[in-house]
């Protein structure tokens, strides 16, 4: 009796009614499309892609970065004359050490390159580089024409009347006006004042040898003007009393510096006078090239 008592009384305890029924079910039916969601979903994946997005993202972000930067150590490069690069130029261009010593080794024997297969001739530039750096060359007017003037011809009245007799007149250099000098394929006013200012400063010229001495003239253009002119007469010349002037007379030479003429006096108190040519070439500094030509401009 007790125990038939027991279990309806917990039957009660069990008794739902239908709307505590329905959300019962309700409820296992949320958790059972929880589970079927959770099995048929791979997380993971999801997870890898936001990774790789990730990393697109700061991959993008440091292209851009370094796109700045390149942009902003780009330098702007103007037209330049090859034969004047400096160490720092060639560098920034993309010439190596070596390339560079050999444009200057080149220039050091007064020489100069006129086109840009000269160029890489000289220095031994890669064609990638010399298509880089080639469009930025600028050489003088002169160098663009193919072929160099030929020798002018100076002609009297005589001739003029009869050509086919004429003969070439190769005019003094000292007699050489700023006209004679620009008839010289090469040579524009600029230069040709140059010229004659250097003249000025001598004296006037002994030698066909002198015009290398005058900045800014090539070879080609050298050759010209000794094909067209000679010192046909030594210029009377006011000389320099070598063994008595002070540094400060003879710095005012156009072939003597200051430190030369230092040289030249210390030279002078060690060894006594300067007698000729050949002591000239002994002393610190002083070009054996053109000893024989400064000696016509001093008295020993």
């Amino acid at each position: 009796m007790n125990v038939r008592m027991a279990l309806k009384t917990n039957n009660t305890y069990f008794q739902f009614s239908k709307q505590q029924q329905k959300g019962i079910f309700s409820l296992f039916l949320i958790i059972a499309v929880l589970q079927l969601v959770l099995f048929f979903t791979d997380f993971n994946r999801t997870s890898d892609i936001d990774l790789q997005q990730q990393k697109w993202l700061s991959l993008n972000s440091k292209m851009d970065s370094l796109k700045f930067q390149q942009k902003k150590q780009l330098v702007k490069i103007y037209p330049f004359n090859p034969n004047f690069i400096t160490d720092y130029k060639g560098y920034k261009l993309g010439m190596s050490v070596v390339e560079i010593d050999r444009l200057f080794a080149f220039r050091k024997k007064n020489k100069y390159v006129n086109s840009a297969e000269e160029f890489q001739a000289v220095t031994g530039v890669s064609d990638s580089l010399l298509l880089t750096m080639a469009p930025y060359f600028k050489f003088p007017d002169w160098v663009n024409k193919k072929k160099l003037s030929k020798p002018v011809v100076f002609l009297n009245t005589a001739s003029e009347r009869f050509p086919k007799k004429a003969n070439i007149v190769v005019k003094d250099i000292n007699q050489a006006t700023q006209e004679d000098l620009i008839r010289i394929y090469g040579i524009g006013e600029a230069i040709s004042l140059r010229i004659l200012k250097f003249k000025e400063s001598l004296r006037g010229f002994v030698s066909m040898e002198q015009m290398k001495d005058v900045w800014g003239l090539s070879p080609e253009v050298v050759e010209q003007l000794k094909a067209n002119f000679k010192v046909s007469v030594l210029p009377d010349l006011k000389k320099i009393h070598i063994n008595n002037a002070s540094i400060k007379e003879l710095a005012q030479f156009p072939y003597f510096k200051y430190n030369l003429a230092r040289e030249i006096v210390i030279y002078r108190s060690m060894n006594g006078d300067i007698k000729n040519a050949g002591d000239l070439t002994k002393i610190k500094g002083m070009s054996n090239e053109n000893a024989n030509i400064i000696a016509l401009y001093l008295d020993f």
